[in-house]
């Protein structure tokens, strides 16, 4: 499945897979989708805790999730994959982030055509079942709670992992919205890619099938507000000057998009 979403420019779930499992008929979708998650997860972390956590694990694990999405009222919109295929070498995806969606469908997306790590919040590591697996990526972790010394830290491991053909993959907004708000999307990405003289590629998504829970942030009510998701893949920008410019470019990029599939 993920080779045929891979080998061209662009996905959308085809009209045989717009219907619901039987699993999600015969329970609720909340109970059935969630169920399924976890055991995902589990399987994972057994696989972590043992050191045999790798990429092509990952993409499987992210390309189920792509399905579990998908037979409980999920539908893709994916596009732009034509930039990552046709970029040389590694590249800082830059990106909003508005659920836990994102972070799961992802690797399935980039990992065909290159090798990924993504900056994390560093409280994520010690998630129980998921930190494991987050390690097992060798993530760049910051802190959200000193700017400068988050950008030491990103520009350092950041520039190490292009180094070594390793893509970086940074959300700017540092925690997950439902709308784009420029005041919060920092400059992180851009600031790495001039840094590492690497190309940016501008990622705009809506994920919000899969919003933020009330109570417990990573369970929100599965489908209830939408069922489309998209996934669209600017294309790839070297960093000139300051970067001002291509940071608004990421910007209005990201804006756009999301005003042309709201209408």
């Amino acid at each position: 499945m993920v080779e045929d979403i891979t080998r061209t420019d662009s996905y959308d779930t085809p009209e045989e897979k717009r219907r619901l499992s039987l699993w999600a008929r015969l329970f609720s979708v909340q109970i059935s989708f969630y169920a399924q998650v976890g055991r995902a997860v589990l399987k994972g972390w057994r696989v972590a805790r043992k050191g045999g956590y790798n990429n092509a694990l990952w993409c499987e694990q992210s390309r189920g999730i792509i399905e579990l999405v998908e037979s409980h009222g999920g539908i893709f919109h994916i596009s732009g994959l034509d930039h990552i295929r046709r970029t040389p070498g590694p590249v800082v995806f830059i990106s909003n982030h508005m659920s836990t969606l994102e972070s799961l469908v992802l690797p399935c997306l980039i990992l065909p055509f290159k090798d990924l790590t993504f900056v994390v919040k560093e409280s994520l590591l010690n998630y129980p079942f998921f930190g494991p697996i987050l390690k097992s990526i060798e993530p760049i972790a910051v802190t959200r709670k000193n700017p400068r010394e988050d950008l030491k830290t990103v520009l350092q491991k950041g520039g190490e992992s292009l180094k070594k053909g390793r893509s970086v993959l940074i959300f700017p907004q540092s925690t997950r919205y439902p709308d784009l708000d420029p005041e919060r999307f920092n400059t992180l990405g851009i600031k790495l890619a001039k840094n590492a003289a690497t190309p940016a590629i501008p990622l705009a998504l809506k994920t919000d099938f899969w919003p933020v829970g009330r109570l417990i942030s990573d369970i929100g009510p599965i489908g209830r507000k939408t069922r489309d998701i998209y996934f669209s893949f600017g294309p790839p920008m070297t960093i000139q000057g300051s970067g001002k410019e291509e940071h608004q470019k990421v910007i209005s990029f990201i804006q756009n998009f999301l005003a042309s599939i709201r209408g």
